[in-house]
């Protein structure tokens, strides 16, 4: 397909769904009278146009698919007139930039109880759940008899990119945890386009900064990667070394939330010792 044909799709996609979504709202919504006159449900172009600012042909001319500029504060006052929900929004920017919309400010994510059922019952497997600071926010027993119970910690203790930078074992690098520490990082510098202007941000990078010469190191790369499978090994009191696959996905319907899944490595005894470490839990 040519590309002015794949140009031409995704106009028309827009204007159909802002048609679909100012077919949807009744005048008294906006704060318009009724009439008589309404040959159609919804909203006139006018109406929209009128509430968002712009001038009816503008507008007109967007709904027939032209191929016009559109600009944020436009589609953000587009999407206060047309009542759209996140989702919707997003969807909005998608069609007119070809880019999700700016986030506005954070907001912690919600966390379903399915969602910690899941992890619930991956048994033996370490799993927790992280937000876009990569704070932890839920985890399994299993990720409690390897890290503690997380629910004792502090937010900043609860962080993994503070946890790594910061543990006794940092003071010890080698290529695993190299690697590690920069998939965690690229992650961490990803999200914190996001939300730049958020405080929490600078208040926990100048800590960084602060507590670990790595992290001085590694921060002014700039590596923004995504990573979502590896290798790694972690060293227990009680149990010796525990080695690990993981895995690193994104719920669909909550992408602000990552699930990171420690699989035992085969024919490294990581099984039988992730048993005796979760039954002691029990006992």
């Amino acid at each position: 397909m040519a590309i002015n044909e794949l140009e031409l799709g995704r106009q028309h996609e827009l204007a159909e769904f802002l048609r679909s979504r100012r077919a949807r709202l009744l005048p008294e919504q906006v704060g318009l009278p009724r009439g008589t006159r309404r040959r159609t449900p919804g909203l006139r172009r006018g109406e929209v146009a009128q509430l968002a600012g712009v001038s009816p042909e503008w507008y007109t001319w967007l709904e027939q698919g032209r191929d016009i500029t559109v600009s944020v504060q436009l589609l953000e006052s587009l999407a206060r007139v047309l009542q759209l929900d996140e989702k919707e929004r997003d969807h909005l920017f998608l069609l007119a930039l070809r880019q999700p919309p700016p986030v506005k400010t954070f907001v912690p994510p919600t966390m379903s109880p399915l969602l910690q059922k899941f992890l619930d019952q991956l048994g033996i497997f370490p799993a927790v759940v992280l937000d876009p600071r990569l704070n932890a926010v839920a985890w399994n027993k299993a990720h409690t008899a390897i890290f503690g119970d997380f629910g004792e910690l502090t937010e900043r203790n609860r962080n993994l990119v503070w946890r790594l930078f910061t543990s006794p074992i940092a003071a010890k690098v080698n290529e695993e945890w190299d690697h590690l520490a920069q998939v965690y990082l690229a992650q961490f510098r990803a999200e914190y386009g996001r939300f730049i202007n958020d405080p929490w941000w600078a208040q926990r990078i100048a800590e960084l900064n602060e507590a670990s010469p790595k992290f001085r190191e590694l921060w002014p790369r700039h590596d923004v990667i995504t990573v979502s499978e590896g290798r790694k090994t972690m060293h227990h009191s009680l149990v010796g070394d525990l080695c690990f696959e993981y895995l690193l996905f994104q719920p669909v319907d909550a992408p602000d939330l990552r699930v990171l899944i420690h699989i035992p490595r085969a024919g490294t005894g990581t099984t039988e010792k992730m048993e005796r470490l979760v039954a002691g839990l029990a006992e």
